[in-house]
């Protein structure tokens, strides 16, 4: 048994990992950044830092500490003024959600997009109107 566990796929194609719906990120829209930074680092100890390689210059990583026992997230300028905080749940894939969220009767806010070499997203809202996040991990998004 240990040894069919080590073998590897047969296939040339790299495994596929399987994706649990869980949660995997948030984001937190600030009015004044720096204020929030100050906040959650006193509150949580939250290590906020410039996201790598980010390509605005108004989003910050936040490392909550707690490594694959806790989602880490993101803390960025307020969009619009009853942007809420968003919480992103890992789906294997984001279109067959939303064909099952629209089908419970829930909204896509923002269609599937792309954050190249990491996933793809979209913004949805349930029946309650609670916004959310779905997130597919596939580092070959562009």
């Amino acid at each position: 048994m240990a040894t069919a566990l080590k073998r590897k796929p047969s296939s040339s194609r790299p495994a596929k990992t399987a994706v649990t719906p869980s949660l995997c990120w948030f984001e937190i829209p600030a009015d004044d950044p720096e204020r929030a930074k100050k906040f959650y680092s006193g509150m949580f100890g939250w290590k906020i830092k410039p996201f790598p390689g980010a390509a605005v210059s108004d989003y910050w990583h936040i490392d909550t500490g707690g490594h694959d026992k806790t989602p880490d997230g993101g803390l960025m300028t307020r969009k619009h003024p009853n942007q809420p905080i968003t919480n992103y749940i890992a789906v294997p894939s984001v279109d067959k959600a939303v064909a099952k969220l629209e089908q419970l009767g829930g909204k896509v806010m923002k269609p599937k997009s792309a954050v190249p070499g990491m996933g793809y997203f979209a913004i949805c809202l349930d029946t309650e109107d609670n916004e959310f996040a779905l997130w597919e991990p596939n580092g070959q998004a562009a």
